[in-house]
This record gives structure tokens, sequence and C-alpha cells, in this order.
């Protein structure tokens, strides 16, 4: 049996990074030459460890930025101006493409059109919760208020 470091994740083996233990043949005729895996050397065990840190800090610092962006976006006060009728009804709606536009001018933050979330479409002037997701699993309730022209 040889150790090996898998460089992609293959099915019924592993994950990338992990060491496994595999015959030799495989490893040499299949796995080596479509760059799946490669020997477990010393070198290449530090250097999967260190790909392995890197990528888990590079996770934890996108979720610290998420965190931060969403504890900015609750304190974000969005006013978003649409022709509205005398009673107040919109001609239309406000979408969630306005709304990630408006997000974009007040913060800088981009933020995926996909990733906000309308309970009912918005086609009345006032205050509304919009609720955004800025990363996966990261929330946050913007109040938006829309006025007539």
């Amino acid at each position: 049996m040889a150790q090996a470091i898998l460089l992609q994740d293959v099915d019924a083996l592993g994950e990338r990074g992990d060491v496994i233990d595999v015959s030799s043949g495989y490893l040499r005729n299949y796995l080596a030459p479509r760059k799946l895996a490669e020997p477990a050397t010393a070198g290449a065990l530090a250097e999967a460890q260190r790909r392995k840190d890197a990528a888990e800090r590079e996770a934890r610092e996108k979720v610290e930025r998420a965190e931060e962006n969403a504890a900015l976006l609750r304190k974000t006060v969005l006013t978003i101006s649409q022709q509205a009728g005398e009673d107040g009804r919109l001609f239309g709606s406000v979408t969630s493409q306005e709304i990630a536009k408006a997000i974009k001018q007040a913060r800088g933050i981009k933020v995926d059109k996909r990733n906000i979330f309308i309970d009912e479409a918005i086609k009345t002037t006032g205050t509304h919760m919009v609720r955004v997701e800025v990363n996966d699993g990261v929330f946050a309730e913007v109040k938006t208020i829309v006025t007539g022209q």
C-alpha cells in the first residue's frame, strides 16, 4: 500500500487534501496521470498541510468579513423613490435588483439580487424590512423606506 495526497475530490476515496492509502499501481497508473493525487512524500505532506491551513484561514476571514458587512447592513436605512399614486400604491413594485443597487450606492457592498429575500412584493410606500444573505448562512435585515415621487 502506498500513501497519496488527493489533489481533487475523488468519489469513494476522499476530499482534496486528504491523505489516503491506495495500492501503488492504482496511484501510479490511474490517480497520478490524471492529476487526482500525488505520492505522499514529506515535502508533499508539508505542502498539503500549508494549503489546508491557508484555505481554513481564508474561509475564516471570509466569514468575518461577511459578519462585518451584515452588521453594517443592519444599521443601514435604504431610501428608494418610486412613482406612486396618491393612495400610496406604487406603479409597479420595488425589485430585488433595485435594492441591490441601493445597497451598493449606500454602503459599497455588492450583493447579488438572488440573495435578497422579499417576503411579499413591495407595492406600497412606507417602511419595509428586507432580508439579505451576505454570505452562506449570514443574514441581515435591512430597513427600506419607499417614497413616492
